[in-house]
């Protein structure tokens, strides 16, 4: 059986989980890991089983004993580090956003519109099992005509958060905060569900707790969609304590509530429906969203979220924050439609 061999770029803790599934998924083969901190490369080769390390990201591209690079760096970092990875004809599975811009992710399509080079955004909650029979429930009609959806994401965070990886608390690096960073992920999965491109948006940012950074840690906003739904969000990152991610969609015929956690759920009011299941299965949505990008790389089938269907949460997410800051409503960038 011929493997599909890639590289793990950038060894923090979201690296865990590729790092780990990695070692389980018998037609992927992590072949080595890289990130500037030595020590840290070496813990984390050595923790998941990982032939070689790297601090150079060059040396790596250089090696040419691999097909993907998984990018699990800062924002700011995504735009260059894919450009280089393509230019090797390698193919990419990059966290998300793609970038830490709206004008960055544009530029970057332009540039790699053209290459037969695959690049994947791991929006994974597309392959979350309650989120996918949401939003299947959806298309097919089960829950009506769609009135509006309700977000909401208590997450909290530590003041190590921002102590141990300083790009976080930078606007220019990370793009910002609660809302780009955790938020973006229902963003998607919202406007995945109503099925109708995003038209305008109030937003409200705020530093409630985190006053030494220059991003926000509490965010809520509204929506309003091409056919008139809307869609309310609050994120943050001071809920004491935390709690899980929960989704509401009210429809003409029923609604859905989704709570997302480890073993996450959705429950229908209303209608009796079938709840379907992702085309890849996996114990986390992680796994699935992985697998899922393997399979489109070698042929198997499409992925859920390649770069360009990407752009949408991020002409989002961007609206949002220029609407927080002028008080005003704002228009979704339509630039991002030249590319679906």
């Amino acid at each position: 059986m011929c493997k599909t061999r890639f590289a793990i770029i950038g060894c923090g803790d979201v690296a865990s989980d590729i790092g780990l599934i990695g070692r389980f998924n018998r037609k992927l083969q992590v072949v080595a890991c890289v990130d500037t901190d030595k020590t840290k490369a070496e813990q984390f080769a050595k923790k998941y089983k990982i032939p070689r390390f790297y601090t150079d990201y060059n040396a790596l591209l250089d090696s040419g004993e691999l097909d993907v690079v998984y990018l699990a760096v800062p924002h700011f970092l995504h735009h260059p580090m894919i450009l280089k990875a393509v230019e090797k004809g390698l193919h990419v599975f990059c966290e998300k956003p793609i970038a830490n811009t709206l004008d960055s992710a544009i530029d970057l399509c332009q540039q790699v519109k053209d290459l037969n080079c695959k690049i994947g955004v791991n929006y994974q909650y597309r392959y979350d099992k309650a989120c996918y029979a949401l939003a299947k429930a959806a298309h097919k009609g089960e829950l009506g005509e769609i009135y509006y959806v309700r977000c909401n994401v208590p997450w909290f965070r530590k003041e190590t958060y921002f102590d141990s990886s300083t790009w976080h608390a930078s606007k220019e690096q990370s793009g910002g905060g609660t809302l780009i960073t955790q938020a973006s992920h229902m963003v998607d999965i919202a406007l995945w569900i109503i099925n109708s491109r995003p038209e305008k948006v109030t937003g409200l940012s705020r530093r409630k707790k985190f006053k030494q950074v220059e991003v926000e840690d509490m965010f809520m906003g509204t929506i309003v969609t091409e056919n008139d739904c809307q869609i309310e969000l609050c994120t943050s990152m001071v809920a004491t304590p935390e709690r899980c991610i929960t989704m509401e969609v009210y429809g003409s015929k029923g609604t859905g509530i989704y709570k997302g956690h480890f073993f996450p759920k959705v429950k229908f009011l209303g209608p009796k429906i079938k709840k379907e299941k992702p085309p890849v299965g996996g114990l986390h949505a992680m796994v699935g969203s992985l697998e899922g990008f393997r399979r489109w790389i070698v042929g198997e089938m499409d992925y859920e979220m390649p770069i360009q269907k990407s752009l949408e949460a991020l002409a989002t997410v961007d609206a949002l924050y220029r609407a927080a800051e002028s008080g005003q409503t704002e228009q979704v960038d339509e630039r991002y439609l030249e590319f679906i």
